[in-house]
């Protein structure tokens, strides 16, 4: 080739390279997806920097993790959820762990979460003919702003969840999807078939889009045997990276506790370390038809505890409740009127097949997801799925009035941004600060060689394992959902961790004393001994150091102390003593124990739908000054148990009434006649008894929730 030839070459690839360049700038993708980078970066910073409860109880621990292997070592040392996919929690891990601020590591995640915002816009300007390049701009604009007025998504950004990176993951494959309606390919249906797989897999969650999203590829023009075949690649797909992404962690799930997806899916692979039952949380599941029917209305009004612990209120599933209905009862009546097959031929066109397409996948989404879980958290790619489809039923409603369609969409945005604005739920804010994000101190003494910890308390504590020495070992006795004996299969693997680490064991729980920089004895020793008894060990609380750990929020202090000085304001401090053996072996069972456990097995036979799993394990509450009692959680239905004074009594653990069951004598002789079942906080009645029997303690209802809101119930339980 000549040097001219070569010159030639060079400048025709400058010209396409400016072309190219000028096609980007004048694409108005550019500018919506930098404005929406910018907004949730901004909105990030205003929210502040996250340490939640998740984050402190297994989202560190998850990142730390599947970077080192703790099998072997940690014992439900973040509880169940420590066990499920990690490797989505890595880059927030990488994060914190590095020399960035915890601003630019908020920042750094909040780019990637606002990825979403673009796939909104891409899915609804798929709806709209290309023909209208201005409505098309103008719905995928309207579809963001939509989506972005979701309180749920914008706690999320700038945060340690995966609720959003992984909805992303799942929302490209309904993406590849609708690509595929309008250009039909085998390679895109096998990219969103791929896509929500890996979703499935990083987190269980989006299984419920990826079965839903199966009724796409039906929708592809041609013969239903076309049809067909694409949807069985599309399953094929998503079982080939479901298995694909989740193998490394299942082999070592397999080997540790002989179930691939432990604690998932126990019912089939019957883990000895944890109940066989179902983990559905019915928190926020419909209790009956017309609740779920009622259920896009009420998520309207600004009040907790309907799809979220916070208010978080939301016009566009009752938007669509009504959208949705009118736009197909107009094609029906059309359809009838001309009796030319009209509204069948109408689903030819890409954008019809598209928004026919997304609707029934959103529906069948939403039916199933208000079955098995209710939670918005679990439901944000669908939210974003439908601020798409509600700007553009809108304005297909009235694509013939203009005015009418200005006076709804100033309407429905005005309602969402005020609710958002006036009754929206946000996060607790923490202070953006230089250093890391949250720093932790251990004492020399600790720094010298590897310990046992045993942790008691609400928290697992998990976020400090990666600052302690290489070699240190976890376990948490209450394992989260299941509480541990020293006779079960959890309660062998835990008094083998102690022989193999025995002498050096030790015990740590959180410090909440305002003073408590200066202690170096235990609050309650009593109550961590309690807890450490039954494994035949004691707490010398003579022979404490303090775990310092700064930046992260104080859940509560002591009743009635003055609060903590401005430089202790966030800063936790985590005691730590030594742990001997006592002078009783392990198994040791509680005065009353056995009378307890008896009571609780009838409890759980005679009324199976309101406590599940069966046998999670008992907890020993209460301390010597207002007396001992037994309960049990059931976390397939949130239900917790207890027999006090010789009473058995339960409630929903978060906002749930306590309700009397009957006398504990009853309950240990036999199974009485009851009727059961599950409707608000859930009831049970014991069919004959009288009318004073079935105690309803509607004077000690319970709104709180959280960790300080439990410990406000057991005080108000002690003094009964």
């Amino acid at each position: 080739m000549t040097a001219d030839g070569e010159s030639q070459d060079s400048l025709s690839a400058g010209l396409s390279l400016i072309a190219l360049l000028r096609r980007i700038c004048a694409s108005p993708r550019l500018y919506v997806y930098t404005a929406s980078t910018l907004v949730v970066v901004v909105t990030s910073y205003f929210l502040g920097k996250e340490m939640l409860w998740d984050t402190m109880y297994y989202h560190v621990y998850a990142g730390f993790s599947a970077l080192h292997d703790r099998f072997g070592r940690d014992y439900f040392a973040a509880g169940p959820q420590g066990y499920f996919n990690p490797y989505a929690y890595v880059p927030f891990y990488l994060l914190i762990r590095s020399s960035l601020t915890p601003l630019e590591s908020a920042s750094i995640l909040a780019v990637l979460q606002s990825a979403i915002l673009w796939l909104t816009y891409e899915l609804a300007t798929a709806c709209v003919p290309r023909e209208t390049p201005k409505t098309r701009v103008a719905t995928g604009v309207l579809a963001v702003v939509f989506a972005f007025a979701n309180p749920i998504l914008i706690n999320e950004f700038g945060s340690s969840a995966i609720d959003v990176t992984t909805a992303e993951i799942a929302l490209a494959g309904w993406l590849a999807l609708v690509a595929a309606l309008r250009n039909p390919s085998v390679a895109k249906v096998v990219l969103g078939g791929l896509l929500l797989g890996a979703a499935s897999a990083l987190k269980p969650t989006n299984a419920v889009h990826a079965v839903a999203a199966a009724c796409i590829p039906l929708f592809v023009p041609g013969s239903y045997r076309r049809k067909l075949g694409y949807t069985s690649l599309f399953v094929a797909a998503v079982g080939v990276a479901f298995v694909a992404v989740n193998l490394p962690w299942s082999l070592h799930l397999e080997r540790h506790f002989g179930n691939p997806l432990f604690p998932l899916l126990n019912g089939l692979f019957r883990s000895p370390e944890y109940p066989t039952g179902s983990m559905l949380d019915y928190r926020y599941i419909p209790t009956t038809f017309a609740a779920a029917l009622l259920r896009p209305f009420e998520m309207v009004l600004p009040i907790p505890s309907v799809e979220y612990g916070l208010a978080v209120p939301d016009l566009r599933y009752a938007l669509l409740a009504v959208l949705g209905p009118a736009v197909f009862l107009r094609w029906w009546w059309r359809r009838r009127r001309t009796r030319t097959g009209a509204g069948a031929l109408a689903l030819q066109s890409p954008q019809s097949r598209v928004l026919a397409a997304l609707g029934c996948a959103f529906l069948l989404d939403w039916m199933m997801w208000l079955t098995v879980s209710g939670n918005g958290r679990y439901f944000i790619p669908m939210a974003c799925v439908a601020g798409a489809l509600g700007v553009v039923l809108l304005f297909r409603l009235c694509a013939q009035r203009p005015a009418l369609l200005g006076y709804l969409l100033a309407g429905v945005f005005g309602i969402q941004i005020f609710q958002l604005y006036s009754a929206g739920g946000f996060r607790a804010y923490l202070p953006w600060r230089h250093g890391p994000w949250y720093s932790v101190t251990v004492p020399t003494v600790l720094a010298r060689r590897p310990n046992l910890y045993i942790m008691v308390g609400a928290q697992t504590y998990s976020f400090i394992i990666p600052d302690m020495p290489a070699g240190s070992a976890f376990v948490n006795p209450g394992g989260g959902y299941l509480y541990m004996t020293p006779n079960s299969p959890n309660g062998r693997r835990v008094e083998a961790l102690i022989q193999r680490y025995a002498p050096h064991v030790r015990v740590v729980t959180r410090d909440p004393r305002t003073d408590a920089s200066t202690q170096t004895r235990l609050l309650k020793p009593s109550a961590v001994n309690d807890v450490l008894a039954p494994f035949g060990l004691r707490a010398q609380d003579r022979n404490c150091v303090n775990i310092v750990v700064r930046g992260v929020p104080v859940l509560y202090t002591v009743p009635g102390a003055a609060r903590r000085r401005a430089s202790d304001k966030h800063t936790e401090y985590l005691m730590t003593c030594r742990v001997v053996r006592t002078s009783h072996g392990p198994g040791w069972v509680f005065p009353g124990q056995r009378q307890a456990d008896l009571a609780f097995d009838h409890l759980e036979e005679a009324c199976p739908a309101l406590f599940r799993p069966r046998r999670p394990g008992d907890q020993l509450r209460g301390d010597r000054r207002n007396g001992y009692y037994y309960a049990r959680f059931y976390p397939g239905t949130g239900v917790e148990a207890w027999i006090i004074h010789g009473m058995v009594e339960f409630a929903k653990r978060y906002g749930g009434r306590e309700e009397y069951a009957g006398p504990e004598s009853m309950w240990e002789k036999n199974v009485p006649q009851v009727a059961c079942g599950r409707a608000g906080t859930g009831f049970l009645r014991v069919v004959g008894s009288p009318n004073g029997v079935r105690r309803i303690a509607q004077s000690r209802a319970s709104p709180a929730t959280g960790p300080e809101g439990r410990v406000r119930s057991e005080r108000r339980v002690n003094r009964l």
